[in-house]
């Protein structure tokens, strides 16, 4: 592939059977769900190997986002072209309709207990929808020890060890590598580092009804994974911004990533100039103006604004929400 003008990219979604899943994301995005499926995730943007996200819309569509950066990563990513030879993050919808496993990603320092070619796992929620039973296990109760784990894990009752609270939609919680967590009944946005490094600490004793088996666990792993100072972990507090246009909230701040939120019907800007974004639709439409062609945004949706284009004006067609992600620097 020849290097090409670039412009901002949409991606086709990939949906993921999960054991926990259910249908909800069929009021999300219009790509049609697999039938009969249980679908817990749809990948909206992934420089994975065995699931890349490919391009939908423009001079570009078909490629995949792995191929832009091999010809094209300066004016992708700008700067942190140099750090970075994947594109750095993962974007997710999840549909939580039963709990997740009890699981812990690995910090990056925690190198023996990740696979070549991985990172890390920090990741972030933004709640997008509640269900009756919904409910966010973030961290440990304050006090827990390897024992208590130990001694729960054998009377199947390990989220006796866990904090929890009841999750409103809007809420933004950062999960940072060694975190033990999960949640259930919610449809949620998720961002996070770039790898698919996940320990099960507790599956909740469930068989899979595809395989008729539980689920492998790997609890030496997970425990020796855990941060045990992460403890209660609430949603974040937004820094909230009037500007008169747009209601703006800086959500997240990480060495990871940053999630800031844009909501309203008045034109904003979108982007920034030499470093990508990412935009994701979770409520209305609208439009990204760039050259003096149109780009057509609407809820389910993401978007990257390449490094080259920097910042573009946004034209919403009725009341929107957006979520901009600032990759790491």
């Amino acid at each position: 592939m020849e290097q090409t003008d670039l412009y901002p990219l949409k991606f086709e979604p990939i949906y993921q059977y999960r054991i926990w899943g259910g249908r909800r994301l069929v009021d999300l995005l219009s790509k049609p769900l697999p039938p009969d499926e249980l679908i817990g995730e749809a990948w909206i943007l992934s420089d994975r190997d065995d699931h890349p996200s490919k391009i939908i819309n423009g001079a570009l569509e078909g490629q995949t986002i792995g191929q832009v950066l091999e010809h094209s990563a300066e004016k992708l990513l700008g700067s942190a072209a140099l750090k970075f030879k994947k594109f750095p993050l993962l974007l997710k919808f999840l549909d939580c309709k039963q709990v997740l496993s009890v699981q812990v990603h690995p910090s990056d320092e925690l190198s023996e207990y990740i696979p070549e070619g991985e990172s890390g796992k920090t990741e972030a929620w933004v709640v997008l929808e509640t269900g009756e039973e919904a409910i966010i296990y973030a961290g440990l109760k304050p006090g827990t020890t390897e024992n208590d784990i130990r001694e729960k894990l054998a009377e199947h009752q390990v989220a006796d060890c866990l904090a929890s609270f009841k999750p409103n939609a809007g809420d933004c919680v950062l999960i940072k590598a060694g975190t033990v967590h999960t949640l259930g009944d919610v449809v949620v946005f998720e961002v996070q580092e770039n790898s698919d490094i996940t320990y099960r600490l507790y599956d909740w004793d469930r068989v899979d009804q595809k395989t008729g088996k539980p689920r492998d666990l790997q609890v030496e792993q997970a425990i020796a994974c855990i941060d045990f100072n992460e403890t209660e972990v609430k949603p974040v507090q937004p820094v909230k911004i009037d500007d008169g246009k747009a209601r703006y909230e800086q959500l997240v701040i990480d060495k990871h990533f940053k999630i800031q939120r844009f909501s309203g019907t008045e034109p904003f800007s979108v982007g920034k100039d030499g470093a990508a974004r990412i935009l994701v639709c979770v409520k209305g439409s609208g439009e990204v103006d760039h050259k003096n062609d149109v780009y057509p945004f609407k809820k389910g949706e993401v978007m990257l604004i390449p490094a080259t284009i920097g910042a573009c004006p946004f034209v919403p067609m009725d009341n929107v929400t957006l979520l901009e992600i600032t990759l790491p620097e």
